[in-house]
């Protein structure tokens, strides 16, 4: 990387910092001191013209952020481009999902905030704990190009519009703001997944009209003949109770039933939101469990798995199949394609009730209230703000999601990306990833999703023929024998969400929340025993479920969902 470029005096830097500042209200935001001394910025498009970010200057940012992804390795060369390139050194705290509840907690209490903090909390905790500074004024000044393209058309839904602080701009979305064609090759919604040597042993079988017991009997059949995978012992099906991420046990009977993703409640035609845990769609899901725990299918230890047993546990191989979000476990999916496992791998199947029409696949959704914050107590909030900006620019987000050109991907006479086999095979190593991927800070960061100006895809997954490129020989032989060339062509084609969707997103206030965190708790206290009863007590367990829940007072919650939904219909 070249170290020389231009040069912007000190009286300009001075000039560019103050017009940030000049936006800034109602936080303790004091002027950043500016060097006295030129300042250089490096020559090429990965530098900050404005020279607040720069070689010459050095800034470091503490960074906060909730994935399950791990933190670079120390040679990661990503890591040495933004201090060659911005002067910015990362200092990380990646916070796993099992232990996120435990951390804002702390944060909270202590009222110190790193400068970036990246955030996946439903419950908005640390914005409305006062963690976050509004951005909308300072995004006002000008200064911020590229969160200001990114936020301005759908700059109402993104915002915090609750009476906890005052409403705005706090969290920058992490996913789903698209831009141009919408392309992708992998399929990272909500199925009842199963491994891909299941259906190879059972000589590719139709998938269409799926029900639970056809994916029952898939599974198995393929364990009795396989109790062993590499030597421990084969599961059949997983369950996922971790706090946090205890909708893998309980979102399944929507689902089942024809409902998008609605998180705990179903939405009629009529636009009114009930919940589900307690009705008959959800016994019938329950009682099937039931009876394949009895059977042997379901791993007892699902219960006690945390996030993180569960994923090392998929990455074993030894799991046929799950519900879950594909996102969820990409991890384990990484883990196994790099040890070229894809065998292992698994196929999203959707299983519904008799009658039913499908609906797991939606429009991907913008994850509103998720995503990267300025904390209220730093020092550089300017500074944070601009690394966000640069880090949406067109020639950062290609190097975050692509590498470096001539390195990581080719570039064609078309001018269309492309990757040789050796980056593909990179691409997979998980070792190699650590070294050249910043993929921790690249999942909370927003991103240009869709396309580039140049008509690249966001990422290779998304470039039609750089993913059907990347098949194994293995995964395209499991596509043609489906006639398939996607696996998001597994699911349904989603239809147009509705105008308030999803509603698990809604923001609730603190009775609200209070009563959806006693729902979650009577779940997770009755299912497990619901599940891995005895069949002849299995009414009995759902009765004493269906009590809890009773115990409840649930019209709050649907109330506030209601009112949410009633809100965005009137106002997005």
């Amino acid at each position: 990387m070249r170290t020389t470029g231009k040069k912007l005096s000190a009286l300009a830097l001075a000039a560019a910092v103050a017009v940030g500042l000049a936006g800034c209200t109602g936080q303790s935001q004091e002027k950043e001191e500016v060097p006295q001394e030129d300042v250089v910025i490096p020559e090429g498009d990965l530098a900050d013209e404005s020279g607040m970010l720069t070689p010459s200057n050095p800034t470091t940012l503490t960074t906060w952020i909730t994935s399950a992804s791990q933190a670079p390795a120390p040679d990661n060369k990503i890591t040495k481009l933004l201090e060659e390139q911005l002067g910015v050194t990362l200092e990380y705290e990646i916070v796993a999902p099992d232990n996120v509840d435990q951390k804002i907690g702390v944060m909270l209490a202590g009222g110190e905030f790193p400068d970036l903090v990246g955030t996946t909390d439903l419950r908005l905790r640390l914005l409305e704990g006062g963690a976050l500074i509004p951005l909308d004024e300072m995004l006002a000044t000008g200064d911020y190009p590229n969160i200001a393209t990114h936020v301005e058309d759908d700059i109402k839904k993104m915002s915090y519009s609750g009476s906890e602080v005052d409403p705005g701009l706090y969290i920058i979305p992490n996913y789903n703001r698209f831009y141009g064609e919408i392309t992708g090759g992998t399929y990272y919604g909500p199925a009842f997944w199963i491994q891909k040597r299941v259906l190879e042993e059972a000589g590719f079988p139709d998938l269409e009209n799926m029900t639970l017991e056809r994916y029952f009997e898939l599974i198995a059949d393929f364990k009795e003949k396989h109790p062993e995978t590499d030597g421990i012992p084969t599961v059949g099906f997983e369950l996922l109770a971790s706090t946090g991420r205890e909708w893998g046990m309980t979102n399944p009977p929507a689902l089942l039933a024809g409902s998008p993703n609605n998180g705990g409640v179903i939405v009629d035609e009529n636009d009114h939101a009930e919940i589900y845990a307690d009705k008959e769609i959800a016994k019938d899901f329950y009682e099937v469990l039931n009876e394949k725990y009895a059977a042997g299918l379901v791993d007892p230890e699902s219960f006690t798995l945390t996030f993180d047993q569960y994923t090392a546990k998929l990455a074993t191989g030894a799991v046929l199949g799950m519900h879950d979000q594909g996102w969820n476990f990409q991890t384990a999916t990484d883990s196994l394609r790099s040890a070229g496992n894809d065998q292992y791998t698994y196929v999203p199947l959707m299983p519904v009730y008799d009658g039913v029409e499908p609906w797991y696949a939606d429009r991907d959704v913008m994850n509103t209230n998720q995503g990267f914050g300025i904390s209220a107590s730093s020092e550089q909030p300017e500074k944070a703000l601009k690394f966000i900006d640069l880090m949406l620019s067109e020639p950062w987000q290609k190097v975050l999601s692509w590498g470096i050109e001539g390195e990581d991907y080719l570039v064609g006479e078309d001018g269309m990306f492309h990757r040789t086999e050796e980056q593909r095979a990179n691409a997979r190593d998980l070792t190699w990833r650590s070294s050249n991927r910043l993929e921790a800070l690249l999942d909370v960061l927003p991103k240009h999703q869709g396309q580039f100006s140049d008509g690249n895809a966001y990422g290779p997954d998304d470039q039609p023929a750089e993913f059907f490129a990347t098949l194994t020989e293995y995964d395209a032989a499991v596509m043609e024998a489906y006639d398939k060339q996607t696996w998001r062509q597994f699911v349904n084609e989603p239809p147009e969400n509705p105008k308030y969707y999803p509603a698990w997103n809604i923001g609730l206030d603190d009775a609200a929340n209070q009563v959806n965190q006693q729902i979650t708790d009577a779940s997770v206290q009755n299912l497990p025993k619901v599940i891995a009863g005895s069949p002849a007590d299995f009414d009995a367990n759902w009765q004493a479920y269906v009590d809890a829940i009773d115990a409840i007072d649930v019209q709050v919650y649907e109330d506030a969902i209601n009112a949410g939904i009633q809100d965005r219909l009137a106002n997005w």
